[in-house]
């Protein structure tokens, strides 16, 4: 087994330290503090045709449903989706067909199965996944660019989100950039912010 390194046991310890911190504003939450979805498999993102809204679908054990990810309200759901297409795998390009306004196109589903959301935003956001203390997973919020994690805890990034409880699905944003997901096994949790105002 290969020691750590002084840099490594630092960096270790210095993420299994902090606290979970609500994400840094413009971000605020969707669900208060998450929607309960048992047997989750994966997620998706999609727009909704009319109001340009972020949509989150969800796969799960129990069926197909569709959040809207400014209100959090569930838009269309789906209990006996298609046993042929009713899960991601059944697709090469982890797939599953839409639901309620989006109906006529496919959503590409993170989870389970493989796949994967946006890691970072177009104007400097990042997530990613650290596992200090396997097996439980820890997301962390970032902004700017380099090392943000020499920085001071709750300056340039944040511990927003700790897996201890379910398995840790997908996490990303939105293609967009206006939401952050994180999906586990049971619930999904949602983080948004308001659009860039155009330029002038």
């Amino acid at each position: 087994m290969t020691e750590l390194s002084p840099y490594q046991r630092d960096l270790r310890d210095r993420l299994s330290s902090v606290p979970v911190l609500p994400a840094p504003a413009p971000w605020q939450p969707v669900f208060e503090p998450c929607a309960a979805v048992g047997g989750l498999l994966g997620i998706g993102f999609a727009t909704h045709p009319d109001s340009g809204n972020d949509l989150l679908m969800v796969v799960s054990t129990a069926g197909h449903g569709l959040f809207d990810a400014v209100t959090g309200e569930r838009i269309a759901r789906d209990r006996d989706p298609d046993p042929e297409t009713g899960t991601p795998d059944a697709a090469a390009d982890l797939t599953c067909p839409g639901l309620g306004p989006v109906a006529c196109s496919r959503v590409h589903i993170a989870g389970l199965y493989g796949g994967g959301l946006h890691s970072t935003t177009a104007d400097g956001w990042h997530v990613e996944v650290v596992s200090p203390v396997w097996p439980n997973d820890r997301v962390l919020l970032s902004r700017g660019s380099g090392m943000p994690h020499r920085g001071p805890h709750g300056e340039r990034w944040w511990h927003v989100f700790h897996s201890h409880y379910s398995e840790l699905r997908a996490v990303g944003f939105s293609p967009s950039g206006r939401t952050l997901a994180v999906a586990t096994s049971s619930d999904v949790t949602l983080w948004r912010r308001p659009p860039r105002p155009p330029r002038p």
